[in-house]
Formats: C-alpha cells, sequence, structure tokens
C-alpha cells in the first residue's frame, strides 16, 4: 500500500462536501474516483494535495501521518480545466517542470511521443484547444517525480482515439511503479482504462475494490460498474 487515507471531512458553511471519507491507494496502480457531478470529487483531491484544508482527517504512509507539506513529496496534482503559464510556450512548461519542479528529464522524450506533444512545443500554452491543453497538462503530471500522480478528469476534451493512447501511456507508467489516481465522472471510460475504484456519492465512500468486488457488494451477477455503482449508491 502506497498510502491510506482516513475519516476525512470538509464542509463549507452548512454544505457537507466530504464526510469521514476512507480508503487506500495501492503502488503502481490505475485508482479510479467515479462519481456524479457534484459527488466531492475535485474537492477530496484538493483536500489531499493541500489546496484545500480538510476539516479533519489523515493520509497515512508506512505506518505514519503524512501532514500536508509532507504530501508534497507524495502527491502531485493535476487539476482540469486550468492553463499553465500560458504566455510560455509547451517546450518551456515541460522544461520548467523537469528544471524547477525536480521532474524526471529521462521521461521527457517519452512523454512527448506519448502524448504526441511534438507539434505543440513551440507553441504558447494560451493559444491551444481544449484537448490539446489537456495534454500538456497530463504531460507535465507524467514528468513530476512524486510516486502519486491525483488527475482530474484525464479524458475531459479528448477523442476516443487520444483517450485510448493517453490511457495506455497511464498503464506503462504504473507498470514502472507509479500511481494514477484519476478522478472520472463518465463511468464507462473509469470502466475501461482503471483497475480499481473509489465510489464516491454526496461526499462519501460507498465502496472500494476491483469490478467483482463491487459486484459481489452489491449482490450484482453482471460485473457492469455503471449497474453496480447504482446499486452501491
Amino acid at each position: 500500500m502506497l498510502f491510506e487515507v482516513t475519516g476525512l471531512s470538509k464542509r463549507f458553511g452548512k454544505i457537507v462536501a466530504l464526510a469521514d471519507v476512507g480508503f487506500h491507494v495501492r503502488a503502481g496502480e490505475l485508482l479510479g474516483l467515479i462519481g456524479p457531478n457534484g459527488a466531492g470529487k475535485s474537492t477530496l483531491f484538493e483536500c489531499l494535495a493541500g489546496v484545500l484544508p480538510c476539516d479533519s482527517g489523515a493520509v497515512r504512509a508506512g505506518g505514519r501521518t503524512v501532514d500536508a507539506r509532507g504530501r508534497r513529496s507524495l502527491l502531485f496534482y493535476v487539476p482540469d480545466g486550468i492553463v499553465p503559464w500560458p504566455a510560455q510556450s509547451v517546450r518551456w512548461a515541460l522544461d520548467f517542470t523537469i528544471g524547477f519542479l525536480g521532474g524526471r528529464a529521462s521521461l521527457r522524450e517519452e512523454v512527448i511521443e506519448q502524448l504526441d506533444l511534438g507539434p505543440l512545443l513551440a507553441q504558447p500554452a494560451g493559444t491551444l484547444s481544449k484537448g490539446q491543453r489537456k495534454r500538456v497538462l497530463l504531460g507535465i503530471g507524467l514528468l513530476t517525480a512524486q510516486p502519486a500522480l491525483l488527475i482530474d478528469e484525464p479524458f475531459e476534451g479528448l477523442d476516443l482515439r487520444q483517450a485510448r493512447d493517453i490511457a495506455a501511456a497511464f498503464r506503462a507508467h504504473a507498470a514502472r511503479g507509479r500511481t494514477l489516481f484519476l478522478s472520472i465522472h463518465q463511468i464507462a471510460d473509469a470502466a475501461r482504462f482503471c483497475d480499481r475504484f473509489v465510489l464516491l456519492s454526496a461526499g462519501r465512500v460507498c465502496a472500494e475494490g476491483t469490478v467483482p468486488e463491487l459486484a459481489r457488494l452489491a449482490g450484482a451477477n453482471a460485473a457492469d460498474l455503471e449497474e453496480v455503482f447504482l446499486a452501491l449508491t
């Protein structure tokens, strides 16, 4: 196990965004965080990454509690819908990730090829389309050094071929021991690309496991993640 989350809660005034959330994350897996819009997926990632303070709860790794500062060496968060360094070129963004953020220089050319970033290297990030920005964001994330990568909506804005290529890239990085924790609201996408799942609904974890494990919990015969999710939530 790479790390575990226990008792994580977050309120915004009277609104309970997360309530006693707990699950564990394994090294080298593609873990899917699935749930409808408004379930609390982005809030959970922001709390784990230290972008938002949580009201209670803990992250534990190696038997010890990891505080918000310590998580910087454990987790890297890739949010959805941002434009990193919009006035700078894609080449600059990747090199900055390696040089200033301590990224993996040995993976630079591989990531550029996997995400088809070569034609974009000279372009300012602010001029890119939604799908192109997403690929650049994913490239930045894959170049970082932290063992766990949290990615909010990794396939948003991508066509089917691009999504499959990026899923293959994720799988290659996971095979080397990198953990990719993916927040996905399209359950069919999660079923195609992830090994295990954390089911989140209304700020609560309903279940955690592989599709067969979740199906047994739901008492369902069919190994269909959408039906299992509906049964458990």
